[in-house]
C-alpha cells in the first residue's frame, strides 16, 4: 500500500479530538473478543477484568462495559476511588479492590458495594467498625503472600487474619487469593516458583478449612497464570494485560495457542492504537541537526516531519536515543532528533513526498507495517503495561467498535 492509499484509508482526524491532531483509538470490539477468549480459558471459573489505572490508560468505564459484554463477571481496581467511578457510571458487576485501603479511609469506602481486599488486623478492625456504623455487610477477600512479598498476610499469620474477619459481624469472608510475580517467566526457576505458589495457596486453603473457615472462593491467576497454568485458574482468573490484547509472554501467538489447551480461541487482538498527523514539513540539508541538543546529523538531504506529541504524551526522550521508530506512509521512520515535551521530529528520508495532514502511527497498523506496544517496550527496556499507562491524559481516547460483538 503506497502512502496516498494509507492516507485515504485512515481518513480525517476524529471530530472531537480538538485543536491538536493526536489521539489514542480504543477498539471495544477487541476488548469483547479478548474477554470472550479469556473467559473460555478461565472456565468454569469466572473472569475478572482488571481495569485499574483507568483501564491501563485505555479508559476504565468503556473497557469495563465491553469486558462484561464479552463474558467477564467481575472487575478489579487498585483503589476504592477507581471502583466508585465504575459504580457511579451505572456498572453493576462486583468490583474487587486489589489493595487494602488505609484504616482512616474505611468510613468512606464501605457502603458503596465494593469488595475489599484485607490482610492486616488494623484494617480489618477499621472496616468492621465502619461497616457496623453504616449498617452494611462488606465482602472481604483476604490476600495471602505466597512469594510476591509486596502486600498480603504472611502465611504464618493467615489464620489469625481470617479469624479476625470472621469475628466481625459486619464483614463476610468471601475469598482467599494470592498473586504471581513470575508466571510470565520462561525459565525453569520461574515455573517452579509459580507452581510452588499454587501449592502454597492450596495449603493455605486446607489450613483454613481445617479451622472451619473454608474460603468460599479461591483465586490466583493473572493473565500469564491463566494462560500458562491450568491449575491456577481455580474459581476466578484476574486478567489485565491480555484483556488489552498483549499476550504476557516473550513469544506471542505460538505460546498463547499452545497453552490454551483446546479452547479453540483465536489470537488476542490489540485494543489501543496511538495516532497523530503531520503538522509541519521541512526539507533539510545533510548534516542538519534537528531538535534539542542537536544530537543527530542527517546523513543526507531529508524530509523532516513534525508530529505534535512528545514526552508529556507518553513518548519518552529515550525513544529517540534508543532508536525508536514511527510509521509514516506505511513505512518505519526513525526520529530525527530528541523527543520534546510536545513534539517529535521524524526523518522521512530524501525525496519523500510526505505532507502536512499525513497520518502517523506510533502504535498500531499502517498499510502492511505495524508497531506494537511490546515492540515499544522492547526498545525502551520496559513492559507494555508501562507503555500504555504512560500515554498522557491530554491524548484524547477515541472509542471505536470495529467488529461489534464479533
Amino acid at each position: 500500500m503506497n502512502r496516498s492509499d494509507v492516507r485515504r484509508e485512515a481518513g480525517a482526524t476524529p471530530a472531537h479530538v480538538g485543536s491538536r491532531p493526536v489521539w489514542a483509538e480504543i477498539d471495544l470490539g477487541a476488548v469483547r473478543h479478548n474477554a470472550s477468549l479469556l473467559g473460555r480459558v478461565a472456565a468454569p471459573g469466572a473472569l475478572c477484568a482488571v481495569v485499574k489505572a483507568d483501564g491501563y490508560g485505555h479508559g476504565a468505564i468503556a473497557v469495563a462495559r465491553a469486558a462484561l459484554e464479552g463474558g467477564a463477571s467481575w472487575l478489579a481496581v487498585a483503589t476504592p476511588e477507581e471502583g466508585v467511578q465504575l459504580l457511579d457510571a451505572g456498572i453493576a458487576a462486583p468490583v474487587l479492590v486489589l489493595s487494602e485501603p488505609p484504616p482512616e479511609a474505611m468510613v468512606d469506602v464501605v457502603g458503596r458495594g465494593l469488595t475489599l481486599t484485607l490482610y492486616s488486623q488494623r484494617a480489618i478492625h477499621a472496616a468492621g467498625l465502619a461497616s457496623t456504623r453504616a449498617g452494611v455487610v462488606t465482602d472481604v477477600h483476604v490476600k495471602v503472600d505466597t512469594g510476591m512479598h509486596r502486600v498480603g498476610a504472611a502465611a504464618a499469620e493467615l489464620l489469625e487474619v481470617v479469624q479476625a474477619v470472621v469475628a466481625e459481624p459486619s464483614l463476610r469472608f468471601a475469598a482467599l487469593w494470592t498473586h504471581f510475580p513470575v508466571a510470565d517467566g520462561v525459565e525453569d526457576e520461574d515455573r517452579s516458583f509459580t507452581e510452588a505458589q499454587i501449592r502454597s495457596l492450596g495449603e493455605a486453603r486446607d489450613l483454613l478449612a481445617r479451622a472451619g473457615h473454608a474460603p468460599p472462593m479461591l483465586h490466583a491467576a493473572n493473565s500469564a497464570g491463566a494462560l500458562a497454568y491450568p491449575a491456577a485458574r481455580l474459581d476466578m482468573a484476574r486478567c489485565g494485560i491480555a484483556l488489552y490484547g498483549v499476550p504476557p509472554f516473550p513469544v506471542v501467538d505460538p505460546v498463547v495457542a499452545r497453552v490454551m489447551d483446546g479452547t479453540g480461541a483465536r489470537a488476542l487482538r490489540p485494543v489501543l492504537s496511538l495516532r497523530a498527523k503531520v503538522t509541519l514539513v521541512r526539507r533539510l540539508d545533510a548534516h542538519e541537526r534537528p531538535s534539542y541538543g542537536r544530537l543527530y546529523g542527517l546523513e543526507a538531504p531529508s524530509t523532516v516531519a513534525t508530529v505534535p506529541l512528545g514526552y508529556a504524551d507518553g513518548v519518552p526522550r529515550r525513544y529517540f536515543t534508543l532508536g525508536g521508530t514511527v510509521l509514516v506512509g506505511g513505512r518505519r521512520r526513525p526520529l530525527a532528533g530528541m523527543v520534546t515535551m510536545d513534539q517529535i521530529v521524524v526523518d522521512c528520508g530524501p525525496g519523500d513526498d510526505v505532507a502536512v495532514g499525513d497520518d502517523v502511527v506510533l502504535i498500531g497498523e499502517q498499510g502492511s507495517e505495524s508497531l506494537t506496544a511490546p515492540q515499544w517496550a522492547e526498545v525502551l527496556g520496559t513492559i507494555s503495561h508501562e507503555v500504555f499507562c504512560g500515554i498522557g491524559p491530554r491524548v484524547p481516547r477515541v472509542v471505536v467498535d470495529r467488529e461489534g460483538q464479533g
